[in-house]
């Protein structure tokens, strides 16, 4: 229930009227509740407030709120068509979520909201001394939130959009999904086994992307028709009419008729027209890629970019270092989506929460392949991105486990070859030779290059 709620609080968040929505409410619940006042002994020793000095104010704030409003919805637009144009679409949904913007946006409408309803209210005589200078108080804390919120949002506004504010958020999403992944590789499921010849594929009923799975509910329904349920697409996956979501496998002591029911099985998987980066670290890994190739495009030409991608990836895949192995990491060869790592030993510390359900691992292979494939390609022409990229390569040989190291050497074998078949600069290529020097010491095991 927390992992759905945290969900739905991040779709939410992607939804500017919420925040501005509920600003409105509490500030017309705000200048309702100050005739409260009246009944309390405050209009006793409280100073009487007169009705045209809150008139004024409550005016002054009517006026210029609604001109605040407005050059900040302006601004963010802007901000947001900056993000996408500069950096790439799938960044939208991190740059519009951002809270100081949000926050901002509700103050402003909220104060425009709660000085009308206050003026309306105030006119009619609504008030009396003691609600008046409830009302006088409650203005001028609208008034000091709104100048430092604007204060704030000003500086927020300066840098949202912006190619090195939108790298950094891509990152933090991406750590965030890199975390979660590491606290538990399999959600909480077994590792997937060979697969059972009595298995019944599962297909889904809407083409999209898997942004969730409702593990808690496929539990319940693998228990109670006593069966494995084996999870074929991870959230990220494209689903299709012929691509199965999961395979039903039963025992042979399980009763037929307990089979459940598929529909019911594939109602678990919800498929959304985006991907997401909440339960998908494969995901971030490729917006930061699409950054760094469209920074080397020759319209573009922004190497420097590009480099700042290749940094945020390192600190993404020191990540996954950190584990100390402690992730069932896929083999280093495509395909092998039913087998898992026979030298893993620490299978027995993961906490297997659901029991009935089998998931597959991330592949490294696939995560190098979204991260470096696409700069590794189009960066092949630049000698600084090469090096930058070899050097990456150097470092997670050295810091990673044995499953990183066999494919960060084949990738640097890759981008190595890449750059003497593009450069025509024989300096250049001598510097990408030496760059790639480390692949012949002998403290780093070379693996052979398919």
């Amino acid at each position: 229930m927390y992992e759905r709620l945290c969900f739905i609080a991040n779709r939410i968040r992607e939804r500017l009227w919420v925040k501005p929505l509920l600003m409105c409410v509490l500030s017309v619940a705000a200048a309702f509740l100050a005739r409260a006042a009246d009944n309390t002994y405050l209009k006793d020793i409280a100073p009487d407030i007169s009705i045209d000095s809150l008139e004024t104010l409550l005016s002054i704030i009517a006026s210029s709120m609604l001109v605040i409003a407005t050059f900040a919805v302006g601004s963010m637009v802007t901000a947001y068509a900056s993000a996408s144009n500069t950096a790439t679409p799938r960044s939208f949904a991190l740059v519009v979520a951002d809270d100081v913007s949000q926050n901002a946006l509700s103050a402003f409408v909220g104060a425009f909201i709660y000085s009308i309803v206050a003026l309306i209210v105030l006119q009619n005589s609504y008030y009396d001394s003691g609600g008046r200078f409830a009302l006088f108080a409650l203005t001028l804390f609208v008034f000091t939130v709104v100048i430092l919120m604007f204060v704030r949002w000003v500086d927020r506004i300066a840098r949202l959009g912006r190619m090195g504010s939108t790298i950094e958020k891509v990152e933090q999403a991406t750590a965030s999904a890199l975390q979660q992944f590491m606290a538990a590789p399999t959600l909480g499921c077994e590792s997937v086994q060979p697969r059972l010849d009595n298995a019944q594929a599962v297909y889904g009923h809407t083409i999209g992307y898997v942004t969730r799975i409702d593990l808690p509910a496929l539990q319940s329904l693998a228990e109670e028709a006593k069966v494995q349920i084996e999870i074929a697409a991870l959230p990220g996956t494209f689903a299709s009419p012929g691509r199965p979501l999961a395979f039903v496998s039963r025992s042979e002591m399980t009763e037929k008729d307990l089979t459940p029911d598929l529909s019911e099985v594939a109602n678990t998987f919800l498929i959304g027209r985006n991907r997401t980066f909440d339960d998908d670290p494969r995901f971030g890994l490729v917006v930061l890629s699409e950054i760094g190739s469209r920074a080397l495009s020759p319209g573009i030409n922004d190497p420097g970019t590009a480099i700042n991608v290749i940094g945020s990836f390192i600190r993404l895949f020191s990540l996954l270092c950190e584990s100390n192995g402690s992730s069932e990491w896929e083999g280093s060869s495509k395909g092998k989506v039913h087998s898992v790592k026979e030298s893993d030993q620490n299978t027995a510390s993961v906490d297997i929460k659901y029991n009935r359900l089998s998931m597959p691992n991330l592949s490294m292979d696939d995560l190098f392949d979204d991260a470096f494939g696409a700069i590794c390609r189009d960066g092949a022409g630049h000698i600084e991105v090469v090096t930058w990229i070899l050097k990456t390569f150097e470092s997670l040989i050295l810091a990673g486990d044995q499953t990183m190291r066999e494919v960060a050497v084949k990738y640097a074998h890759n981008v190595l070859q890449r750059a003497e078949a593009t450069m025509e600069f024989e300096v250049d290529r001598q510097h990408a030779r030496s760059a790639a020097a480390f692949l012949d010491s002998p403290a780093i095991k070379v693996s052979s290059v398919e």
